[in-house]
């Protein structure tokens, strides 16, 4: 129990604060920069939609305008089988250069990979349709593609919240803050994990999603990049806006299919885990995507060992006592977490940690199970 113990707490240790430690290191060593210039190909702006019609207008509106050279810029929008208005004002835009692509409810790889063929641009920039472009954001990402050894390119996605929103939302904000923070780490090795669907863009011949539908299309596009020997790198100046989910059961609900979808995809590019072909980017994939999903059989053996090592020293009683004020404080983060009260940060952080392993728990059941999900609902705020 002694072993386990140990083993849980240090492979926990190494999730959270060892691998950051590491890659600031490979980093310091490797020192992987991106020979940076302002050029501006064709380039293709995708936009995937399932029911946006509250959204699409003033999504259009800012892909508009932005700083890109007009004859350069071509905009798609994927309609995967939407229900309401959503074609009907993306062909409001047609006389503005706006082409929409309307297809059949499959899913949204499928939607984007036909849209692609429609596409006519040298470099393909995906988005959401509930995602707003800061000016330069195009400027900004196609600088990286001067460097030939780039194919991909994850923007800067700021989360912002609504004003009614519960805890969770902060949560969610605190996470994607540490992502991003990793992710500029992890360029100056070389690539980062994976775009983030909101804002990333790749060359279009290097566009492979894979033959598994059922996994999440930023992870299985941007990787193909990786896996056919480019860089994957993160721009930091090239920001894109979103709100983070509203709402603690919708975004448990989205953690579970995005999770489930990811590891598939996981299982989809198993050959980026050699590390003899893709160097220290295969410890980045194996500590993201694997360990990190598993954090929760982590946590059960911690607490388990550490209640049969309760009677062996009082540093043993002291960590039990240490976990059991985590989780009851987790307890209280989620029956406030709809109040004012459960929004400070000793009570959300907590709760959305917990939240986020339990999606992990069913998302490996999932997988597991050989359950596959192929439709999207997109759960983020409509602006």
């Amino acid at each position: 129990m002694t072993m386990i113990f140990w083993i849980s707490f240090g492979l926990l240790f190494y999730v959270y604060i060892g691998f950051a430690g590491l890659a600031i290191i490979v980093g310091g060593i490797l020192n992987r920069r991106v020979d940076k210039k302002y050029i501006t190909p064709k380039m293709t702006l995708i936009i995937a939609a399932y029911n946006e019609e509250s959204s699409i207008a003033d999504r259009l509106e800012n892909a508009l305008e932005l700083d890109y050279p007009k004859d350069a810029l071509e905009i798609i929008v994927a309609s995967d089988g939407s229900s309401d208005n959503t074609d009907r004002i993306v062909t409001d835009y047609a006389d503005r250069g706006v082409k929409l692509v309307k297809l059949p409810r499959r899913g949204k790889i499928h939607a984007l990979t036909d849209a692609v063929l429609h596409a006519t641009g040298e470099v393909l920039v995906f988005s959401d349709a509930n995602s707003f472009y800061e000016r330069m954001a195009l400027r900004e990402l196609i600088a990286n593609f001067a460097d030939p050894e780039v194919g991909g390119v994850c923007g800067n996605t700021i989360y912002s919240r609504e004003e009614h929103s519960d805890s969770c939302s902060q949560g969610e904000t605190l996470y994607w803050e540490y992502d991003k923070w990793l992710k500029q780490v992890e360029s100056a090795t070389g690539s980062i994990i994976s775009a983030d669907g909101t804002i990333y863009a790749v060359r279009r011949e290097l566009y492979r999603p894979g033959n598994d539908f059922a996994v999440t299309d930023d992870f299985a596009i941007s990787t193909g990049v990786i896996e056919q020997g480019f860089r994957l790198v993160f721009e930091q100046e090239a920001r894109a806006y979103e709100y983070a989910v509203p709402v603690a059961k919708r975004e448990f609900s989205r953690k579970v299919r995005i999770m489930t979808r990811g590891l598939r995809g996981v299982i989809s590019r198993k050959n980026l885990f050699n590390p003899f072909r893709y160097g220290f980017y295969s410890i980045i994939l194996f500590t993201h995507k694997v360990l990190r999903r598993l954090v929760f059989i982590m946590l059960i053996t911690l607490c388990v060992s550490n209640l049969f090592l309760l009677s062996s020293s009082t540093f043993f009683v002291s960590f039990a006592m240490l976990q059991l004020i985590f989780y009851i404080l987790a307890g209280v983060g989620y029956l406030l977490h709809s109040r004012d009260l459960g929004k400070s940060r000793i009570l959300y952080i907590p709760f959305f940690y917990c939240m986020a392993n339990l999606a992990a728990l069913i998302a490996v059941k999932n997988v597991l199970q050989g359950q596959k999900i192929e439709q999207w609902e997109p759960q983020r705020h409509n602006s």
